[in-house]
């Protein structure tokens, strides 16, 4: 039984972080993602990581490749134009296979826009953000105690993949407070024979590098990068369901959208109108089977995808249900953060229009 605690979820990720043997965070300052820096700037005296607040975001994520080169378990959060600035980086780290853990507490854009939860950085997380053929592991916590596990999660996947695997959080979970459990810490010992860490007399040395400047190198690199993809795909696709067994309308969300919905769910019920709940954990790999397996049951009139962006992951889910049932999509953008009874009207609405 770990610890239990009443932790806002920015504080609670920075603790799950240390007790999953975090070794170096670089990072900086914006919000709604600064209590994570400040958390682990009180805690450092009492352990053994270095924090280094970085001059920017571009030099914190080059540090994360240093770090992350070395051998040692590192960590950055930001929130979205933070994130925008390191989008070469992640690319760098992704080609030169190095694990790390990203966060992301998302706020409303385009531009420096608010410091309001927003879902509109789904694009970047899922479909690359950087340049060139590579993708993250992205999980999408939907509670404070998730961004613990999540944590956990994170650098565990990292590690055996070689990749990077972001969080993407937002505003309102980072700044909500909770009960979490804290699991006991754990005795992080890496075991990366490839690390920069000195050459040894018994072996050559090991290079970390994302420059291939002979295109057949670099098809090889690309070919090796595709391979891993096809394995993380197969094996760490997350998902969780609610009510969907005899759902006539499936609405799909993730993140803070995903308990809202889950209370639209709840009232549909109370009207006899059967609504269901798909939720995507892992935001990639995209869970496209199971979504088309629900679209696949006669049982199904339609899909909705709701997000608080203008129609993100309503892309992923037309993909999946590869047009045998409509989906239809409800958003709000801005930093507002959509209620159950504008989502229920939303979907009866549509209900309407099918009579």
């Amino acid at each position: 039984m770990g610890e239990i605690k009443f932790m806002k979820g920015n504080e609670a990720l920075a603790e799950a972080a240390i007790r999953a043997g975090l070794q170096a965070y670089f990072g900086y300052p914006i919000t709604p993602q600064s209590e994570v820096v400040e958390y682990l700037a009180l805690e450092e005296p009492k352990h053994n990581y270095t924090l280094l607040q970085a001059e920017s975001e571009v030099s914190a994520i080059n540090m994360i490749y240093g770090g992350a080169g070395a051998g040692a378990r590192v960590m950055t959060t930001t929130s979205s134009p933070g994130f925008s600035l390191m989008q070469e980086g992640v690319s760098y780290i992704a080609c030169a296979e190095l694990p790390c853990l990203l966060v992301n507490v998302v706020r409303g854009g385009p531009g420096l826009g608010t410091i309001q939860p927003s879902q509109g950085d789904y694009f970047q997380a899922v479909k690359g953000g950087g340049h060139g053929d590579y993708h993250m592991i992205v999980l999408g916590p939907n509670s404070v105690q998730e961004m613990v596990d999540h944590t956990f999660l994170g650098f565990e996947l990292a590690d055996k993949y070689r990749c990077p695997a972001l969080i993407l959080s937002d505003g309102a979970i980072g700044q909500m407070m909770e009960k979490v459990e804290l699991p006991d810490p754990i005795p992080y010992k890496p075991d990366k024979p490839w690390a920069t860490t000195g050459k040894p007399p018994d072996r050559e040395r090991n290079i970390l590098t994302s420059l291939y400047i002979q295109p057949e190198e670099m098809e090889k690199k690309n070919l090796i990068l595709q391979e891993k993809y096809k394995k993380i795909v197969k094996n760490e696709v997350r998902f969780e369901e609610y009510k969907t067994d005899d759902a006539e309308i499936v609405i799909a969300a993730f993140g803070l959208t995903s308990r809202i919905s889950k209370k639209v769910v709840d009232l549909g019920r109370e009207e006899g109108i059967k609504i269901g709940l798909f939720r995507p954990i892992s935001l990639w790999p995209f869970p496209i089977d199971q979504i088309a397996e629900i679209a696949s049951r006669d049982c199904v009139k339609f899909f909705i995808s709701v997000e608080m962006n203008a129609g993100q992951m309503v892309e992923d889910v037309r993909l999946a249900v590869s047009g045998k049932k409509p989906v239809y999509f409800y958003g709000r953008m801005g930093g507002i953060i959509p209620t159950p009874a504008e989502i229920f009207n939303a979907i009866k609405e549509h209900i309407k229009n099918l009579k």
